[in-house]
Protein backbone atom coordinates (compact mmCIF):
# COMPACT_ATOMS: atom_id res chain seq x y z
CA UNK A 1 0.00 0.00 0.00
CA UNK A 2 1.21 3.49 -0.91
CA UNK A 3 -0.32 6.37 1.05
CA UNK A 4 0.18 10.07 0.32
CA UNK A 5 0.00 11.91 3.63
CA UNK A 6 -1.00 15.59 3.63
CA UNK A 7 -1.70 17.94 6.51
CA UNK A 8 -2.16 21.61 7.39
CA UNK A 9 -3.14 22.83 3.93
CA UNK A 10 -4.54 26.04 5.47
CA UNK A 11 -6.38 27.14 2.35
CA UNK A 12 -3.21 27.33 0.24
CA UNK A 13 -4.73 26.21 -3.06
CA UNK A 14 -1.63 26.74 -5.27
CA UNK A 15 0.45 24.62 -2.90
CA UNK A 16 -2.26 21.95 -2.85
CA UNK A 17 -2.47 21.82 -6.65
CA UNK A 18 1.31 21.43 -6.95
CA UNK A 19 1.27 18.59 -4.42
CA UNK A 20 -1.67 16.95 -6.21
CA UNK A 21 0.36 16.83 -9.42
CA UNK A 22 3.20 15.03 -7.62
CA UNK A 23 0.78 12.69 -5.85
CA UNK A 24 -0.78 11.74 -9.18
CA UNK A 25 2.65 10.91 -10.59
CA UNK A 26 3.44 8.77 -7.52
CA UNK A 27 0.59 6.33 -8.30
CA UNK A 28 -0.59 6.08 -4.70
CA UNK A 29 -3.38 3.85 -3.46
CA UNK A 30 -4.76 6.39 -1.01
CA UNK A 31 -4.44 10.03 0.01
CA UNK A 32 -5.17 11.04 3.60
CA UNK A 33 -5.62 14.59 4.90
CA UNK A 34 -4.81 15.21 8.58
CA UNK A 35 -6.72 18.45 9.12
CA UNK A 36 -6.35 22.23 9.44
CA UNK A 37 -7.48 22.23 5.87
CA UNK A 38 -8.98 25.62 5.04
CA UNK A 39 -8.33 28.16 7.79
CA UNK A 40 -6.16 31.07 6.70
CA UNK A 41 -6.07 34.32 4.71
CA UNK A 42 -5.64 32.56 1.37
CA UNK A 43 -8.35 30.54 -0.47
CA UNK A 44 -10.40 28.77 2.23
CA UNK A 45 -13.67 28.26 0.33
CA UNK A 46 -11.95 27.31 -2.92
CA UNK A 47 -9.76 24.79 -1.09
CA UNK A 48 -12.79 23.28 0.64
CA UNK A 49 -14.57 22.90 -2.71
CA UNK A 50 -11.54 21.22 -4.27
CA UNK A 51 -11.14 18.71 -1.46
CA UNK A 52 -14.83 17.94 -1.12
CA UNK A 53 -14.82 16.84 -4.76
CA UNK A 54 -11.81 14.56 -4.17
CA UNK A 55 -13.43 12.68 -1.29
CA UNK A 56 -10.21 11.72 0.52
CA UNK A 57 -10.23 10.25 4.02
CA UNK A 58 -9.93 13.43 6.09
CA UNK A 59 -9.91 14.25 9.79
CA UNK A 60 -10.60 17.52 11.57
CA UNK A 61 -7.87 19.68 13.07
CA UNK A 62 -8.13 22.31 15.75
CA UNK A 63 -8.97 25.01 13.22
CA UNK A 64 -11.99 23.10 11.93
CA UNK A 65 -13.29 22.83 15.49
CA UNK A 66 -12.55 26.47 16.27
CA UNK A 67 -14.12 27.89 13.11
CA UNK A 68 -17.30 25.90 13.67
CA UNK A 69 -17.77 26.13 17.43
CA UNK A 70 -16.19 29.26 18.90
CA UNK A 71 -18.11 32.55 19.09
CA UNK A 72 -16.73 35.22 16.78
CA UNK A 73 -15.22 37.25 19.62
CA UNK A 74 -13.06 34.27 20.62
CA UNK A 75 -11.83 33.41 17.14
CA UNK A 76 -8.21 34.02 16.23
CA UNK A 77 -7.62 36.50 13.39
CA UNK A 78 -6.99 33.54 11.08
CA UNK A 79 -10.27 31.79 11.92
CA UNK A 80 -12.22 35.06 11.99
CA UNK A 81 -11.17 35.68 8.39
CA UNK A 82 -12.12 32.15 7.36
CA UNK A 83 -15.49 31.61 9.03
CA UNK A 84 -17.68 34.00 6.97
CA UNK A 85 -16.22 32.79 3.67
CA UNK A 86 -17.39 29.19 4.02
CA UNK A 87 -20.66 28.15 2.40
CA UNK A 88 -23.23 26.13 4.33
CA UNK A 89 -22.32 22.89 2.56
CA UNK A 90 -18.63 23.47 3.27
CA UNK A 91 -19.33 24.03 6.96
CA UNK A 92 -21.41 20.84 6.99
CA UNK A 93 -18.53 18.92 5.40
CA UNK A 94 -16.10 20.21 8.01
CA UNK A 95 -18.53 19.45 10.84
CA UNK A 96 -18.80 15.82 9.72
CA UNK A 97 -15.05 15.18 9.84
CA UNK A 98 -13.94 12.87 12.68
CA UNK A 99 -11.13 13.98 15.03
CA UNK A 100 -9.30 10.64 14.67
CA UNK A 101 -9.47 7.77 12.18
CA UNK A 102 -8.11 4.28 11.61
CA UNK A 103 -7.35 3.76 7.92
CA UNK A 104 -7.00 0.02 8.48
CA UNK A 105 -5.83 -2.29 11.27
CA UNK A 106 -2.31 -0.81 11.20
CA UNK A 107 -2.65 2.90 10.37
CA UNK A 108 -4.03 5.50 12.80
CA UNK A 109 -4.59 9.21 12.05
CA UNK A 110 -4.86 12.13 14.43
CA UNK A 111 -4.21 15.85 14.09
CA UNK A 112 -2.27 16.58 17.29
CA UNK A 113 -2.33 13.59 19.64
CA UNK A 114 -4.92 10.81 19.94
CA UNK A 115 -6.65 12.75 22.73
CA UNK A 116 -6.12 16.39 21.70
CA UNK A 117 -6.15 18.45 18.51
CA UNK A 118 -4.12 21.19 20.26
CA UNK A 119 -1.27 19.29 21.88
CA UNK A 120 1.92 18.69 19.94
CA UNK A 121 2.94 15.03 19.72
CA UNK A 122 6.62 14.96 18.73
CA UNK A 123 7.52 18.49 19.85
CA UNK A 124 7.49 20.15 23.28
CA UNK A 125 7.18 23.90 23.83
CA UNK A 126 9.78 25.39 26.19
CA UNK A 127 9.85 28.77 28.01
CA UNK A 128 13.15 29.93 26.48
CA UNK A 129 11.99 31.55 23.24
CA UNK A 130 13.87 34.64 22.11
CA UNK A 131 13.56 36.64 18.92
CA UNK A 132 16.47 35.62 16.73
CA UNK A 133 17.54 33.01 19.26
CA UNK A 134 15.97 29.89 20.76
CA UNK A 135 12.76 28.83 18.97
CA UNK A 136 11.04 27.79 22.21
CA UNK A 137 10.42 24.23 21.04
CA UNK A 138 12.35 20.95 21.15
CA UNK A 139 11.85 17.29 20.28
CA UNK A 140 9.62 15.46 22.74
CA UNK A 141 11.23 13.07 25.22
CA UNK A 142 10.36 9.37 25.36
CA UNK A 143 8.34 9.94 28.54
CA UNK A 144 6.41 12.81 26.93
CA UNK A 145 5.64 10.65 23.92
CA UNK A 146 4.38 7.85 26.15
CA UNK A 147 2.07 10.23 28.03
CA UNK A 148 0.67 11.72 24.82
CA UNK A 149 0.14 8.34 23.18
CA UNK A 150 -1.67 6.89 26.19
CA UNK A 151 -4.90 8.05 24.55
CA UNK A 152 -4.54 5.27 22.00
CA UNK A 153 -5.63 2.68 24.53
CA UNK A 154 -4.70 -0.97 24.05
CA UNK A 155 -4.80 -0.88 20.27
CA UNK A 156 -1.33 -0.05 18.92
CA UNK A 157 -0.83 0.97 15.28
CA UNK A 158 2.22 0.13 13.18
CA UNK A 159 2.03 3.61 11.61
CA UNK A 160 0.68 6.71 13.33
CA UNK A 161 0.09 9.81 11.18
CA UNK A 162 -0.18 13.25 12.78
CA UNK A 163 0.09 16.91 11.82
CA UNK A 164 -0.54 20.20 13.67
CA UNK A 165 3.07 21.35 14.22
CA UNK A 166 3.87 21.84 10.49
CA UNK A 167 7.16 20.13 11.37
CA UNK A 168 8.17 17.16 9.16
CA UNK A 169 9.31 14.48 11.55
CA UNK A 170 9.75 10.71 11.69
CA UNK A 171 10.28 8.79 14.91
CA UNK A 172 10.06 5.20 16.12
CA UNK A 173 8.16 4.59 19.37
CA UNK A 174 8.28 0.93 20.31
CA UNK A 175 6.84 -0.91 17.31
CA UNK A 176 5.02 2.20 16.07
CA UNK A 177 6.42 4.53 13.44
CA UNK A 178 5.30 8.13 14.03
CA UNK A 179 5.08 10.33 10.95
CA UNK A 180 4.34 14.03 10.61
CA UNK A 181 4.43 15.04 6.93
CA UNK A 182 4.80 18.75 7.66
CA UNK A 183 2.51 21.38 6.20
CA UNK A 184 1.32 21.72 2.64
CA UNK A 185 0.30 25.32 3.10
CA UNK A 186 2.32 27.24 5.72
CA UNK A 187 6.02 26.66 6.41
CA UNK A 188 6.48 28.89 9.46
CA UNK A 189 4.37 30.37 12.23
CA UNK A 190 4.59 31.84 15.71
CA UNK A 191 2.33 31.03 18.66
CA UNK A 192 1.93 32.03 22.30
CA UNK A 193 0.64 28.78 23.81
CA UNK A 194 1.62 27.40 26.22
CA UNK A 195 4.67 29.66 25.84
CA UNK A 196 5.82 31.87 22.95
CA UNK A 197 7.50 29.78 20.27
CA UNK A 198 8.04 29.60 16.55
CA UNK A 199 8.12 26.83 13.98
CA UNK A 200 10.29 27.39 10.89
CA UNK A 201 11.18 25.14 7.97
CA UNK A 202 13.63 27.58 6.37
CA UNK A 203 12.15 26.89 2.93
CA UNK A 204 8.79 27.84 1.38
CA UNK A 205 8.26 24.47 -0.33
CA UNK A 206 5.02 22.58 0.31
CA UNK A 207 5.64 19.51 2.46
CA UNK A 208 4.00 16.08 2.30
CA UNK A 209 5.01 12.46 2.72
CA UNK A 210 4.71 9.13 0.96
CA UNK A 211 4.34 6.04 3.15
CA UNK A 212 4.71 2.62 1.55
CA UNK A 213 4.04 -0.67 3.31
CA UNK A 214 6.58 -3.24 2.21
CA UNK A 215 6.26 -7.01 2.04
CA UNK A 216 7.75 -7.56 5.50
CA UNK A 217 5.13 -5.26 7.03
CA UNK A 218 7.60 -2.42 7.56
CA UNK A 219 6.90 1.08 6.32
CA UNK A 220 9.18 3.04 4.01
CA UNK A 221 8.79 6.83 4.23
CA UNK A 222 9.66 9.55 1.74
CA UNK A 223 9.43 13.18 2.84
CA UNK A 224 8.69 15.52 -0.09
CA UNK A 225 9.35 19.21 -0.68
CA UNK A 226 7.26 20.54 -3.56
CA UNK A 227 7.89 23.87 -5.30
CA UNK A 228 4.89 26.05 -6.15
CA UNK A 229 4.10 29.71 -6.73
CA UNK A 230 4.62 30.86 -3.14
CA UNK A 231 4.89 34.47 -4.29
CA UNK A 232 1.25 34.32 -5.40
CA UNK A 233 0.24 32.85 -2.04
CA UNK A 234 2.19 35.55 -0.19
CA UNK A 235 0.54 38.27 -2.27
CA UNK A 236 -2.88 36.86 -1.37
CA UNK A 237 -1.96 36.97 2.31
CA UNK A 238 -0.84 40.59 1.97
CA UNK A 239 -4.13 41.51 0.26
CA UNK A 240 -5.99 40.10 3.25
CA UNK A 241 -3.97 41.99 5.85
CA UNK A 242 -1.61 39.20 6.93
CA UNK A 243 1.99 40.25 6.31
CA UNK A 244 3.08 37.67 8.89
CA UNK A 245 1.73 34.90 6.67
CA UNK A 246 3.29 36.56 3.63
CA UNK A 247 6.75 36.48 5.23
CA UNK A 248 6.35 32.84 6.23
CA UNK A 249 5.05 31.83 2.80
CA UNK A 250 7.93 33.52 0.97
CA UNK A 251 10.76 32.24 3.16
CA UNK A 252 9.70 29.44 5.47
CA UNK A 253 10.84 31.68 8.33
CA UNK A 254 8.98 33.85 10.83
CA UNK A 255 9.39 37.52 9.94
CA UNK A 256 6.62 39.79 11.11
CA UNK A 257 4.60 38.02 13.80
CA UNK A 258 0.88 37.66 14.42
CA UNK A 259 1.34 39.27 17.84
CA UNK A 260 2.90 42.36 16.26
CA UNK A 261 -0.01 42.74 13.85
CA UNK A 262 -2.77 41.82 16.31
CA UNK A 263 -1.49 42.81 19.77
CA UNK A 264 -3.37 41.16 22.63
Amino acid sequence: MRIAVLSDIHGNLPALEAVLAEVAAAAVDLVVNLGDTVSGPLWPAETAARLMALGWPTIAGNHERQVLTLPRERLSPTDAHTAPLLAAEQRAWLAALPPIRWLDDEVFCCHGTPASDLQYLMETVTPDHSRGGAPGVRAASADELAQRLAGLGPRVPRLLLCGHTHQPRLRLWGETLLLNPGSVGLQAYDDLHPHPHRIEQGSPHARWALAEREVQGQWRIEQHMTPYDWQAAAAQAERHGRPDWADALRTGLVGRTEQEIFPR
